[in-house]
Order: structure tokens, then sequence, then C-alpha cells
């Protein structure tokens, strides 16, 4: 008589399979979710740019404090006292990660209604990957393929053929001014993604994104004593910034990190492309933005990027 244990392993091999490709299919949903929700960051701001007094440091101040809040009461009811156990080394990392997020969502937001929001999403998303692995071959001695070569030069050459002026219905205030906001942008947000990696091995992403997210407000609030931070907002302008501290910061880092669990890195940045995709459909549909043909050129090389550094980082 057969033993029954060779067909009770495979059925629990079986289950364990179903069970992770039911996990990947969410972690693609959960990613492809978040960047669609930061692809509606910038229309989101450019209409409380229309409608009230609101600047860069404001809104960028509202975003982080809203989302540091609500992820403050969700790590508190998730992780108890665990939230505030940190490493002397690694508090300082997270100041870090602060000081840079402050400067991502500064920098970005202000790029808006100077270059406009689908040139200013493009730069900053698609600039900072190329940034996060020259950082990693100076610091860390990684090899630089020839593919990474090849997307330094798309994306710097996508960068110059996008300060070139775009056709559309939308004009634009300074586009270099914009362009170069959108590059420091960039280097903020290659600066957040360098210190999560760090740290992602040894903390709950929700102790990561508080610190991070609370210091960057703490750190907008003293750079707006040169600024003028506004407080006063029509009710519809409170909205959206609620919104904007819920929905495309809390929720959507939420999503992206439980989705990170069981997707490839690879795969990751290649899902990301939905929030340029998402801000430029917006940005057409609601402000009339779109690129002529020297930025359409460009915009593929800056998605070209991405593919060229998901290809050399499978192949590695």
């Amino acid at each position: 008589m057969q033993s029954p244990w060779p067909l009770r392993e495979g059925m629990i091999s079986m289950s364990r399979s179903i069970n992770a490709s039911k996990s990947a299919r969410r972690g693609i949903w959960s990613i492809m979710g978040a960047g669609t929700l930061w692809g509606t960051t910038g229309v989101t701001t450019q209409a409380l740019y229309n409608m009230s007094s609101a600047n860069a440091i404001s809104v960028a101040f509202w975003r982080l404090a809203l989302a540091a809040f609500i992820l403050l009461l969700l790590g508190w009811r998730l992780l108890g006292r665990r939230m505030w156990r940190v490493k002397g080394r690694d508090a300082l990392l997270m100041v870090f990660m602060g000081v840079m997020q402050a400067a991502f969502q500064f920098f970005y937001l202000a790029a808006l209604p100077e270059c406009g929001i689908t040139i200013a999403t493009l730069i900053a998303l698609c600039v900072a990957p190329v940034i996060v692995v020259l950082c990693s071959a100076l610091f860390t001695r990684e090899y630089i393929t020839p593919q990474i070569l090849l997307a330094l030069a798309c994306a710097l050459g996508g960068t110059a053929l996008l300060t070139l002026a775009p056709g559309g219905a939308a004009k634009f205030q300074n586009l270099p001014l914009g362009v170069a906001l959108a590059l420091v942008s960039a280097a903020g947000y290659a600066g957040t993604i360098l210190g999560g990696r760090a740290l992602s091995s040894r903390y709950h992403p929700l102790q990561i994104n508080v610190a991070s997210f609370a210091i960057g407000s703490l750190l907008l609030v003293a750079a707006s004593f040169n600024m003028h931070l506004v407080f006063h907002y029509p009710l519809q302008g409170w909205l959206l910034l609620l919104y904007l501290g819920c929905i495309p910061t809390a929720l959507a880092y939420v999503l992206f990190q439980s989705g990170m669990r069981s997707t490839s890195a690879t795969l990751t940045s290649i899902l990301t492309l939905c929030e340029p995709l998402t801000a430029a459909i917006l940005a057409w549909i609601i402000f009339g933005e779109y690129l002529g043909l020297a930025g359409i050129l460009g915009a593929v090389l800056l998605l070209g990027t991405i593919f060229l550094l998901a290809r050399s980082e499978a192949r590695s």
C-alpha cells in the first residue's frame, strides 16, 4: 500500500504555490494602485494653486504632516511601543530620509507651475533611479554595466528634450527653472530610496515612513520662517489637502511597501510607470497639457531609462 505522505506533501506544496501566486498578484495590483494614486498628486496640487494662495512649502507641509499623523495612529495600533524602538545610528539615517523627503516634496510641488505636471513628474520619477544606481556605484563600488551607462544617456537626453518648449494649451512660467527644480526633486527622491533600502531590513515600513514624514514636515515648518506658510484655505482646499495626505501619500505608501514584499525590484520599477502615465493623462484632460514632438521623444527616453535599469538588474 502506498504511503499517504507523498500525496500530502504534494498537496501542501501545491497550496503554497497557489498562495504565492495570489500574493504576487496582490503585490502587482498594490504597486500599480500606488503608482496610479501618486499620479493624481500633480493635478490636485495645481487645483489648489488655482483656488487659493497655496505655495509649494505649504502644500508639502500639510501633505507630510497629515500622512505622518495617519500612519502614526496606524503604527501605534499595529506595533504599539515597538514604534519607538530605534537605534541611535538608524535614527540619524531616518533624519536624513526626512530631509530628503522634504526636499523631494517641496521641489516637486514648486516645479509644477513652472514646467507643468507631466514634465515635472517624468523628470522626478525617471531620473531618480539613475541617481540611485550612480550613488550605489560610487559608494558601494557596484559595477556599472553598459546598460546603466545607456540609461544615464537616455535620462540626460530626455531631460534636455523636455526643456524645449512643449505644445498644449497650458502656459508655463519658466520651463528651464521648472526642469531644474524637478531635477533637485529627483535627487531628494533618490535619497529617500537609498535611506529606505538601508532601513527596510531592520524596521517596519510604518516606523520608517512616520519618522521621515514627521521630520520632513518639521523641517518645512522651520524653512517657512523665510517663506509664507498658508493656513487659510476654502473648504474645497482643505478637502484637497486631506486627500493629498490620506490617499496619494499615506495609503499609496502602504500599498507600495506591502506590494514590494512579493514583487521583485525589477518588476516594481516598471509598474511604477503608472505614475507618470496617470499624471500625463489627467494633466491633458484637466489642464490641456500635452507635449510637442521633442517632448514626446524626451518622455520616451526617460521611460526607457526605467526599462534599461530593470533589465540590468534582472541580469545581475
